[in-house]
């Protein structure tokens, strides 16, 4: 059944409630916002001030705002609503409208999945007759809210027309998540066992399915490369991953690409050096040139990957020059919500320290150099397995 505008607002069924009195039922009378979000997503964080006052300005017109974080990031559900709880109290001590946990996705299944609401964050508005008014981007809230207040927004020729065109550009966008669904449950469940053969099977199905998928490559070489460690079959696999993120043109798949080879979280001395460094330097250049230095677009998330590249090449003054070009992006005339530009900087602080081989500091937040770069291996093919092991 699709959750459309006029359909019966689902039920709310979460596991507890963080902040604010527990909710059983929608009141009839009352406006609600029921908002999906989460910790680790930026845009979603951005928005919470907005619901602060949007809670504080219609306050007085029985308005009430739910948001519900149903994505967090965390191995068991006692963790995630254990760093959720902290989260809340470091960075939203003051906040006026309640928060409610759901670790089973019920409310995913209720309320998102059936009005194809495929990303975060996800607003959804009950008017007084408990029915649904909007689904959107919270962003639109300035501009439908009052008119949900006053009764005249259902019935309106525009809110229709944003209805009917928020279903036919959101459904498509959903079935390919349904297909990869079952798909991903098998490599997660593999992925916890550290059954990494299961996992490339289930990887592997996910690429013919749909082999465009940026994150089923990535799990591809990943796997591969660092943890069965086949470079024999893996080196291939990502060589065309770089072809096909540079023929794409995409940052994105570029950069993915190049932390494959170059992020400090992943052991690449069984890499064969002399073919890494290539395609390191291929994506390097080709990042450089779709968002070059001189130029305003942001550097925080693409020069960090860039500059590794150039730290283990021996170019260390480049890769300096990157990281401050980073850190400087992350003031620059694109405004960053502040969440965002703090996730960001400590880890650019602490690049520079260790480029520079010195303490740097921002503010009251400092880093000092650690040695966490992998020893380039000598150059060398890889060698084939012996059979005895």
């Amino acid at each position: 059944m699709v959750l459309q505008m006029g359909s019966p607002a689902p039920p709310i069924k979460v596991e507890d409630w963080l902040r604010g009195e527990p909710l059983a039922n929608f009141q009839p009378g009352k406006v609600y916002i029921v908002e999906f979000w989460a910790t680790w997503c930026g845009p979603c964080v951005a928005e919470m001030l907005h619901l602060v006052q949007l809670q504080e300005t219609y306050k007085d017109s029985v308005l009430e705002v739910i948001a519900v974080a149903a994505d967090e990031d965390a191995p068991t559900a006692v963790e995630a609503r254990t760093k959720l709880d902290a989260w809340l109290t470091e960075k939203c001590p003051n906040l006026n409208y309640r928060i409610a946990f759901d670790c089973t996705c019920e409310m995913k299944k209720l309320w998102r999945e059936p009005s194809f609401s495929v990303g975060i964050p996800a607003s959804f508005v009950v008017d007084r007759d408990g029915c649904i008014a909007f689904i959107g981007h919270p962003s639109k809230l300035d501009e439908v809210l009052p008119k949900v207040l006053n009764g005249s927004w259902r019935i309106s020729d525009q809110a229709k027309a944003a209805d009917t065109e928020r279903i036919a550009t959101s459904e498509p966008m959903t079935r390919p998540q349904a297909l990869k669904k079952p798909i991903d449950d098998r490599f997660w469940a593999a992925v916890k066992l550290e059954d990494w053969k299961t996992a490339l099977w289930a990887i592997e199905e996910g690429i013919a399915l749909m082999p465009d998928d940026i994150n089923f490559r990535l799990a591809h070489a990943h796997l591969l490369l660092h943890k069965i460690q086949d470079m024999w079959t893996g080196l291939p696999v990502m060589s065309q991953l770089v072809r096909d993120a540079i023929g794409k043109n995409s940052e994105d798949w570029m950069v993915s690409a190049l932390d494959q080879l170059f992020h400090p979280a992943n052991d690449h001395s069984r890499l064969p050096p002399a073919e890494r460094f290539a395609m390191g330097k291929e994506l390097s250049e080709h990042i450089l040139a779709l968002n070059p230095p001189q130029g305003d677009s942001p550097k925080f998330r693409s020069y960090p990957a860039v500059a590794r590249y150039y730290h283990e090449n021996g170019n260390n003054d480049r890769a300096i020059e990157l990281v401050e070009l980073a850190l400087t992006s992350l003031d620059g005339p694109e405004p960053i919500p502040a969440e965002l530009k703090e996730q960001h900087l400590p880890d650019l602080l602490q690049a520079l320290a260790t480029y520079r081989g010195g303490k740097v500091c921002c503010g009251a937040l400092c880093a000092a150099p650690q040695n966490h770069f992998p020893k380039v291996p000598k150059r060398g093919r890889p060698r084939r397995k012996d059979k005895k092991g």
